[in-house]
């Protein structure tokens, strides 16, 4: 009995310091809550997987990652995935650096750092970064193989605004802050990005990519949802540097989350940046709508307050958020797109839930139901498609004793659906010259374009029966 006793005390005493570093920390927040959590979200939303960590204070106290990518490996925290416009935050914080050493000025003009940029108003380094320079965001864009090539495609463009008066989000912003990098530093800018920010913070497995053509090993596949399942899809042609070029894991980008916490400390005690600039990073800018430079602050309505940037691309979704009146940092990396739906801030939502002591809610998956009922649209409309053009013989002869152009009047709401069609997966790709291709058109949303695919077939279908059967009678011999 006596070495009973003894041997359940001294396992009594050792059984915390065997326990993993995260399983449960002094507060109460539990990891094995957040992997319930992600586990049954990615099931009930139909996400492939999932790659997330929890900062406190500067240290990681959970990472993991949930599901599998197409090729069957399983995601984990190193895992490399997209993170879009997280990018921003990143580029913001070398323009920050620059600023630190005295080499860029906030509020000076873009144009003595880029002297060929001749705006038509005068938009300063802050407006960039707070996106409040007045620059639009157009959604067809002319293919650029580099920052230098796409600070020029700019220079024609009109202003939305008047530069420093209205918030608007716009990548253009970003493009020209990296180039803006590039020049005054002397280096390339993924180069810079990988010896004054990624190395510094331990981000091993971090890169910048100009373009999404880059390649980048062992970068999993996305995917975009549909239907309540995922497709695995190619990601669409495009300069994405200072913008959205980053691939990250949800490891390196806890590393970042500290960071900021610790106020530019980086973790081996070096400082990165200020202080004061961190904070300035955090903090809404002059009418930029809580914007601050790469990051921005949650609204009112919203408990807890959060500084947060999120990042969507086509097979990708990320989410980082910080928690001030906490200490906790959240990143969510997916390597999925949803397009109806946020799914990353969500999960994020719910990790943030933990820690506040709630239990999550996986929510509706809304996202499926919308795609189902598109779905079902799609298929009523083929079934009366179908159904048109067995009647196609008696519409005709009701109207054989009408002129033609009336005929052809009654021809056209059939012809909308193709028309429309015709112009986003055939026009679209070629204006300006961009890179997009139809099957581009179809991952943004494949539900909603198959339903305009379907339309199209059944109303060119429709039409060109009608129109047979009106002239069928008269190509008949005698």
């Amino acid at each position: 009995m006596r070495l009973v006793l003894v041997l359940s005390l001294v396992l009594a005493v050792l059984a915390p310091v065997a326990a993993p570093a995260s399983a449960v920390v002094p507060d109460g927040f539990d990891p094995a809550k957040v992997d319930a959590f992600v586990t049954g979200y990615l099931d009930r939303h139909g996400l492939p997987g999932a790659a997330v960590a929890v900062v406190r204070d500067g240290e990681i106290v959970h990472e993991a990652g949930y599901g599998e990518d197409s090729d069957g490996g399983r995601l984990t925290e190193n895992t490399r995935l997209r993170i879009g416009s997280v990018s921003k935050s990143f580029t913001a914080f070398a323009v920050l650096r620059l600023v630190d050493e005295g080499r860029v000025e906030l509020d000076a003009p873009v144009k003595r750092y880029l002297p060929d940029f001749a705006p038509s108003g005068v938009i300063t380094v802050r407006h960039l970064l707070s996106h409040t320079s007045g620059l639009p965001n157009p959604v067809i864009v002319g293919p650029a193989r580099s920052l230098e090539e796409g600070a020029d495609r700019i220079g024609n463009w009109s202003l939305s605004t008047k530069p420093g008066t209205s918030y608007a989000y716009s990548n253009a912003n970003y493009w020209l802050a990296a180039r803006v990098v590039e020049q005054v530093s002397g280096q390339d800018f993924n180069a810079y990005l990988a010896d004054q920010v990624f190395a510094p913070l331990g981000m091993n497995d971090t890169v910048n990519t100009t373009t999404t053509r880059d390649p980048v090993s062992e970068l999993a596949p996305g995917h975009v949802t549909a239907y309540g399942t995922a497709l695995a899809i190619p990601e669409a042609e495009a300069m994405n540097s200072g913008s959205g070029g980053v691939v990250s894991t949800s490891h390196d980008m806890a590393a970042w989350l500290a960071t900021q916490q610790r106020g530019g400390l980086g973790p081996d005690g070096r400082r990165l940046l200020s202080a004061k600039l961190i904070q300035d990073s955090h903090t809404p800018q002059p009418s930029a709508n809580r914007a601050g430079l790469g990051w921005r602050r949650s609204g009112a309505g919203i408990v807890p307050e959060r500084i947060s940037h999120s990042g969507v691309v086509s097979g990708f979704n990320a989410q980082q958020d910080l928690i001030p009146g906490s200490g906790y940092g959240v990143v969510v990396l997916l390597n999925s797109f949803t397009p109806s739906a946020e799914q990353a801030y969500a999960i994020s939502s719910g990790i943030i839930d933990v820690t506040e002591g709630r239990t999550p809610d996986p929510g509706t998956p809304t996202a499926t139901l919308i795609d189902l009922f598109l779905g079902a649209l799609t298929l009523v409309g083929l079934a009366l498609g179908i159904l048109g053009l067995r009647r196609a013989p008696r519409w005709a002869a009701r109207r054989t004793d009408r002129p033609a152009w009336r005929f052809a009047l009654r021809l056209l709401p059939q012809l909308i659906a193709p028309a429309a069609a015709v112009f986003v997966f055939l026009v679209v790709p070629t204006l300006q010259d961009n890179s997009f291709t139809p099957a581009d058109v179809f991952n943004l949303f494949p539900a909603l374009t198959a339903l305009m695919l379907a339309l199209a077939i059944v109303g060119a279908g429709l039409a060109t029966a009608r129109v047979t059967a009106r002239i069928r009678p008269t190509a008949r011999p005698r």
